[in-house]
């Protein structure tokens, strides 16, 4: 999955224009369009696309309906940035399928609710895999890494933990006397160290089980979806959108 909230500094940005600039020259363009800035986003943000990198029927079709995980959750996770792009073309180093999220305005502040949001999404396709397989595969191990740091972010850094309460507990040690602390050192003792772990893990928990039942409500779209992925390889928001109103509004629902 591919966070909208990534940072993008100002060598991301001038690597954008120009993969743009180098697209638009390769399309025998005379300016750069938006088709252009959104292909270069993508290559910056994930990676160059590897067409010529082929999974067998199977690993494919897990990555499809990993990816609609992540895009159900997130669609109807209230206040969640929209998801841009599903696609299971592999990208970069390791990206097998990717859903993109797009920020709509720029942020600075973020909310107890939008952390839980993004930790359940990150977790969606996890949750999609077991659904559907009724087993897991170890396609989530960054989802898994990112949703962790969210939580623990959380309640040792924003004072979001109820047990813990509106305490910052840092990450290490600060320095005394100038000197520096040894390597892994806490302000804290062992018992608040697994309160924070306990925390963590009830966080986590509690947002598997949300995306557990964000997707069972919407199982239909998980499956069309997916099959559609495995047809077209991408699916842009509108088609998304359509699929999501058909589901709730079609004729079977009348």
């Amino acid at each position: 999955m591919v966070p909208a909230d990534r940072d993008l500094g100002g060598a991301d940005l001038a690597n954008i224009v120009n993969e743009a600039a180098l697209l638009a020259v390769r399309r025998n363009k005379e300016k750069v369009g938006m088709a252009e800035f959104e292909e270069a986003v993508e290559r910056v943000v994930a990676g160059l696309e590897k067409k010529n990198q082929l999974m067998n029927p199977e690993e494919r079709k897990i990555v499809a309906y990993h990816e609609m995980g992540h895009a159900i959750v997130a669609h109807t996770s209230p206040g969640t940035d929209p998801v841009k792009k599903i696609s299971i073309i592999p990208r970069g180093i390791a990206a097998l399928g990717y859903s993109l999220q797009v920020l709509t305005e720029d942020r600075f502040l973020m909310k107890k609710t939008e952390l839980l949001n993004k930790i359940a999404t990150l977790l969606g396709g996890r949750v999609a895999e077991e659904i559907v397989f009724e087993d897991i595969s170890t396609g989530a191990h960054n989802d898994l890494a990112r949703a962790t740091d969210i939580a623990r972010s959380m309640v040792k850094e924003y004072g979001m933990s109820e047990r813990l309460g509106k305490v910052y507990f840092s990450r290490e040690k600060r320095q005394q006397f100038l000197l520096m602390a040894p390597e892994g050192a806490q302000e804290y003792s062992e018992s608040t160290a697994e309160i924070i772990d306990d925390e963590v893990k009830q966080i986590i928990d509690e947002q598997y089980e949300r995306a557990r039942r964000l997707l069972l409500n919407n199982r239909e779209v998980l499956e069309k979806g997916a099959k559609k992925l495995l047809v077209e390889e991408k699916l842009e928001t509108e088609e998304l959108e359509a699929l999501m109103a058909s589901v709730r509004h079609g004729p079977e629902d009348a």
